[in-house]
């Protein structure tokens, strides 16, 4: 079951990174990225919820020393 929530994780977060680069390099975030001079916070969360969440399947499916 932990091995299902963490594919499940890893799988989640990287779906997340990807749409976030894809939101960060859309037209409309360089466009407001060019007014406001910083990046679209939308994007951004995206990226760094995607990073969380992959981090988290990953740590998740390390193996476990069992003593």
């Amino acid at each position: 079951m932990r091995k299902m929530i963490s594919v499940g994780l890893l799988a989640g977060g990287l779906l997340l990174l990807y749409f976030g680069y894809q939101d960060y390099q859309s037209f409309s975030s360089e466009v407001t990225e060019f007014i406001t001079g910083s990046p679209d916070s939308q994007a951004m969360w995206m990226m760094i919820g995607g990073t969380v969440a992959a981090v988290a399947g990953l740590v998740g499916l390390l193996p476990r020393d069992k003593i």
